[in-house]
């Protein structure tokens, strides 16, 4: 059968492929296997097809070259200055035609040349990239210094906001540490993020990023995550950083706020449907950061049968440890007879290690009043830590350790665990 290669389509190239078992529109990618033509779908995957197999290929639209000449933008002097800080993810990505993958923009100004309608909303007074790093491989260091960037902003009257772009992938874990750091905050510190490249026609950039805009001029003087509220592009959800957890891996919609409501939602026309009036107001004052971390603790998710020898490696090399138990609060004890964790746990704590539990349900509070496997736990010296996210705790305690005055009295680092600093802790579980 003869092929038909219509006008000589080249990588990056939107085309229509015809094989011998099926039709696929895509775009041509570079494929490191000679025998198959590599097609990215819209829905973003990718897929070979065998070339023995193609009957005809057909051009439907050029790739747009890329221009290496200055962009310039115009901004409206009128509008509420921002600042934004990238530091990598999907939202401050777009697609390799070479490879399939997602890389991220190696100079900061080609953000606006993917996401200029934000400029409607605010004018840029800085945009800055202290790093750019897949969210997977971020660490304490770098929350420290993307805090240093957000108060340089915090400090600047001018700035009405701030905007921080991350991977999806442990944006909770920065916006916690962000809360403790930066204390009661004076303006909008908006985290905000995408599932899918701008590249995509079902990427969620754009609206995250003009909600965000929104809200970073907005009365909420809070760490939040701003993104999809739901599978039709119809609104964002601002949620408390201290609150938020990614619940899916691919959705949209990956957010969501665990023990407590969102403050509101936002619309694209630059509507604020509030929710929850438990926020910090904007002010005028400088707000009080402090910017420490001890990076010796440690989370312990615990599973049927897992054996506690776990805890001896630990507690000699760390400070203190947040174990994500089941139901309320509960590991094996005694009761079980195998496996029971009670005995390593005294011997930790006696040797000066400081336990705390949380719940893997994340809604919902721990209770160690109600079954006795509870009870035996808080006898033997772990801390319940109420409606506390487990990441939560976790960079809390790494938080509280990282003081001095607090990191050598157990009675301290327990009291200030307990504390509610910023909303961590509710007085009484949000039902849904």
């Amino acid at each position: 059968m003869t092929k038909k290669i219509e006008e000589n389509p080249e990588v990056g190239d939107l085309v229509k492929v015809t094989s011998i078992n099926e039709v696929i529109e895509g775009i041509m990618l570079e494929s490191p296997e000679t025998e198959f033509l590599l097609i990215k779908l819209s829905t973003g995957y990718n897929i070979g097809v065998r070339k023995e197999n193609v009957q005809k290929i057909e051009l439907i639209k050029k790739a747009v070259k890329e221009e290496n000449s200055e962009m310039t933008f115009e901004e409206n002097p009128e509008l509420p200055a921002i600042d934004i800080i990238m530091t990598g993810g999907t939202i401050s990505s777009r697609i390799d035609y070479k490879t399939g993958a997602v890389k991220s923009l190696t100079n900061p100004e080609e953000f606006f040349k993917y996401y200029p309608e934000m400029l409607k909303f605010v004018r840029i007074k800085h945009l800055v990239s202290p790093f750019m790093k897949l969210s997977e491989n971020m660490n304490p260091k770098d929350w420290k210094k993307i805090a240093e960037e957000i108060k340089k902003s915090l400090e600047d009257k001018e700035v009405k906001g701030i905007i921080l772009t991350h991977g999806t992938d442990t944006l909770h874990y920065t916006a916690t540490a962000l809360t403790f750091y930066l204390g009661k905050l004076n303006k909008p510190v908006v985290l905000t993020y995408s599932q899918r490249s701008t590249d995509r026609g079902s990427s969620d950039a754009t609206l995250n990023l003009i909600c965000s805009s929104i809200i970073a001029n907005s009365e909420i003087a809070e760490v939040v995550i701003v993104g999809h509220g739901n599978t039709n592009d119809e609104y964002c959800n601002v949620i408390k950083g201290i609150r938020a957890r990614k619940d899916h891996s691919t959705m949209r919609e990956a957010f969501k706020s665990h023990n407590e409501k969102p403050i509101a939602r936002v619309w694209a026309d630059g509507k604020i449907e509030y929710s929850n009036n438990n926020y910090n107001k904007r002010s005028e004052k400088n707000p009080e950061t402090d910017i420490t971390n001890n990076e010796k603790v440690a989370l312990i998710k615990y599973y049927p049968g897992q054996d506690p020898e776990i805890l001896e490696y630990y507690s000699k090399n760390y400070q203190g440890i947040i174990i994500e138990g089941t139901g309320m609060g509960h590991v094996a004890t005694s009761e079980s007879g195998e496996n029971s964790w009670n005995g390593k746990i005294k011997k930790a704590i006696s040797n000066g290690t400081i336990i705390f539990m949380t719940t893997q349900t994340l809604n919902g509070r721990t209770d160690p009043w109600v079954y006795s496997a509870g009870r035996e736990l808080m006898n033997a010296g772990v801390i319940f830590l109420e409606d506390m996210l487990p990441e939560v705790a976790l960079v809390k305690l790494g938080w509280v350790t990282g003081h001095k005055q607090w990191n050598k009295n157990p009675e301290k680092i327990i009291g200030k665990m307990l504390e509610n600093l910023h909303g961590e802790i509710s007085e009484r579980t949000v039902l849904k």
